[in-house]
């Protein structure tokens, strides 16, 4: 029955085994793992963002991973586009996609198309920016809720890149973000026609996995990989400078802490954020099944 299938579709927390299924299912099937993680598409990060290794990509055919440069503000609506063009590819050629990924947003993009929100100009963006260069997340989000307090109210004021895109917006276009978010362009992919799952290993199970895959992550060149991205002087606000893991060694690498208390931070954020995913799926992504991960193989062969 898989040929009635649009697309699979496997989310689940970091370190749930997202990829390993997605190889196994395209590799049954025939068809093309595409990348649904926002920091997976980075080519500066391949070892502490658990991008696929080469052995991997070569195994069946990859998308969408590692082929943006890190200085670029890689945006939900640039992977929109991009998963786009795979699709149309994929389909002429009558192969199945499977998206595999963490990040909650680009399935949502997928299933429910994207708020309409005029494109920044490039001038208006360059300003923003160069205004809050040295600024706190804090003082930005501040400086957020005094413009667009609608917006600032959902924006997490630790997150420094969705505080900027708001006030970009609301810099080009004298409107809050939020009032642009009832209009959606069409979705890429039609829920019905497609089979979605979100993988739910057990709480400590995660943890323990976690904390080691950190631990492996350092003992086959995370350090050096986040040092060659420090030694680019990019702007701390991009995307790829807050990969989970990467500002705790760049502060190590600066002399500010210890080698082991980098390590600590980078377990306890992914761990957070392993929570983060699961809270998302289960208020925003109602069409994915919560599914353990040891089933889910299975349940998506049968589709």
């Amino acid at each position: 029955m898989i040929d009635r299938v649009e697309a699979l579709l496997i989310a689940g927390p970091t370190a749930s085994g997202k990829s390993a299924l997605a190889i196994r299912l395209a590799r049954q099937f025939g068809g093309v793992v595409v990348n649904a993680d926002s920091m997976q598409v980075y080519g500066d990060l391949r070892i502490i963002t658990a991008r696929p290794t080469p052995e991997e990509e070569a195994s069946v055919p990859h998308r969408l991973f590692g082929h943006v440069d890190g200085a670029v503000n890689y945006s939900v609506g640039r992977y929109v586009e991009a998963a786009r063009a795979v699709l149309a590819e994929l389909r002429e050629q009558g192969r199945l996609p499977v998206f595999a990924g963490g990040t909650g947003m680009y399935f949502k993009a997928l299933l429910r198309g994207l708020s309409d929100i005029p494109a920044v100009p490039d001038a208006v963006r360059a300003d923003v920016r160069a205004k809050a260069e040295g600024m706190s997340p804090a003082e930005l989000h501040a400086r957020l809720a005094a413009c667009d307090p609608q917006t600032a109210a959902r924006v997490r004021p630790s997150d420094p890149q969705r505080i900027l895109r708001a006030l970009e917006v609301y810099a080009a276009t004298g409107r809050p973000l939020a009032s642009f978010q009832h209009s959606r362009s069409a979705p890429l992919l039609e829920a019905q026609r497609c089979r979605a799952v979100f993988l739910t290993p057990d709480r400590e199970v995660l943890k323990a996995r976690i904390d080691a895959r950190f631990r492996d992550m350092m003992d086959v060149g995370a350090l050096e990989e986040v040092e060659r991205l420090a030694a680019r002087g990019l702007d701390p606000a991009l995307p790829v400078m807050r990969a989970h893991g990467v500002p705790g060694l760049i502060d190590y690498l600066r002399g500010s802490s210890t080698l082991e208390d980098a390590i600590a931070r980078g377990q306890r954020d992914t761990r957070a954020y392993s929570k983060r995913q699961v809270t998302f799926v289960r208020h925003q992504l109602p069409e994915f099944e919560l599914v353990a991960p040891e089933d889910a193989g299975a349940m998506l062969a049968s589709a």
